[in-house]
């Protein structure tokens, strides 16, 4: 019996999910998806029509319950990240808001990890709190801490690693296991890895979610996010929380994305290979107090990095000794660089949390995490190293003057 070899990363980018249909009898097969921007479907008669409500795996009804474009994104990153199914939404907080609600549908409690984007911060301790859902919040790199926290009603585990934007790690496993102990659905935001980067539904998860606004679209062009897991909790996902809450993706970002996917395997490596060129530098820079980067021997948890992620990424966190005025004085004078607040960019991007993407997280819970007034996030981009680090070192400069 001939044994089938599994693709490798860029071959399933390009190819998984393709569909071929010719658009026309007198056609040959498109060799890109074509984009079906269209709200609805039309029937040919009325029994074909109550069929297709009867039973939606015969056929495209309505935009918002499917789309043939959509269909595609979803099967190719099913494939990549080893999930048996996958939902695209219209953005990264329609997937994690669609995933909680999803698995907390009869309500329940949630254990998350203290250091989340600050979105889903506020999503589990202002949002989901009004509706009687309780999330406890907890260091989950001490994975001991997760287990004091389950209670009778405990429902979801929700983690990200690396966390954004002190790039902890969690071992995903370890994490995986105890939940699959007590009955929890396990939950990660994988948008700073990327399937690229670790696959955590090999590793245990249930379900991973991503903001494709950032490294799976690549170029800023988008704003989309996806859910991936098993087939029951997808079809759950797609029947309920997404279709009434409405977080639709259109068709038109829908085939921009599967654009960028496609590409997704060599830009991450560049991603990478650029941010520990990067994360070196800036670890002798005499204005840097200290630097976090997953792909150095000095990340306290390179170690687990190594064990569960094929590649490092592209984020690197930075504390300068002169703390915000420091700060400021760097995104001011860089030139190449840009002041932007997301990530996964052809650009390098450079934030301060504190007073952007986690300005909304009370300031003594953002000390008690870790997010100084010093602390500084890089995107790293796909630009010649020579040039990002040119940059960074005339800013920096300023910084140590």
């Amino acid at each position: 019996m001939t044994v089938k070899k599994k693709l490798g990363k860029s071959t399933q980018a390009i190819h998984a999910g393709e569909r071929d249909t010719p658009s026309t009898e007198k056609s040959g097969i498109p060799l890109l998806p074509p984009i079906h921007q269209n709200s609805t479907f039309r029937f040919t008669t009325a029994a074909e029509c109550a069929e297709a409500f009867r039973d939606e795996e015969s056929g495209y009804v309505y935009t918002r319950w499917g789309n043939p474009t959509q269909e595609v994104l979803e099967k190719k990153l099913a494939v990549l990240e080893a999930g048996e199914d996958a939902l695209a939404t219209a953005s990264g907080m329609g997937a994690v808001s669609t995933a909680l609600l999803t698995a907390l549908v009869d309500g329940g409690h949630v254990v998350a990890m203290a250091n989340l984007y600050s979105a889903t911060f506020q999503i589990l301790n202002e949002d989901l709190r009004r509706f009687g859902i309780e999330t406890t919040f907890v260091d989950a790199s001490n994975l001991s801490e997760i287990e004091r926290a389950i209670r009778m009603d405990t429902k979801v585990l929700y983690l990200e690693s690396p966390t954004n934007p002190l790039l902890k790690l969690i071992d995903l496993r370890g994490a995986a296991e105890i939940a699959k102990a007590h009955g929890l659905i396990s939950i990660i935001d994988n948008t700073f890895a990327t399937p690229c980067g670790q696959q955590p539904i090999t590793l245990g998860i249930d379900v991973v979610v991503h903001s494709m606004t950032k490294y799976l679209s690549g170029t800023g062009a988008v704003v989309a996010g996806a859910i991936v897991g098993q087939s029951e909790f997808i079809t759950h996902a797609k029947k309920g929380a997404l279709r009434n809450f409405g977080a639709v993706i259109s068709p038109f970002t829908a085939w921009l994305t599967l654009q960028g996917i496609t590409t997704l395997p060599l830009r991450f490596a560049r991603h990478c290979e650029n941010a520990l060129r990067v994360a070196e530098f800036l670890e002798t820079h005499r204005a840097v107090a200290w630097v976090r980067y997953p792909g150095l021997p000095s990340h306290p948890q390179h170690e687990l990095a190594r064990r569960q992620m094929e590649a490092f990424g592209g984020m690197i966190t930075l504390e300068l000794k002169g703390g915000r005025t420091a700060g400021e004085h760097l995104v001011d004078r860089l030139e190449r660089c840009a002041l932007a607040v997301s990530l996964g960019d052809v650009r390098t991007l450079i934030c301060h949390p504190a007073s952007t993407t986690h300005s909304h997280v009370p300031a003594e819970i953002r000390q008690q995490i870790g997010i100084t007034d010093g602390l500084v996030r890089i995107s790293v981009g796909l630009e010649d190293i020579e040039d990002i680090c040119a940059d960074l070192e005339q800013a920096l400069e300023a910084c140590a003057s």
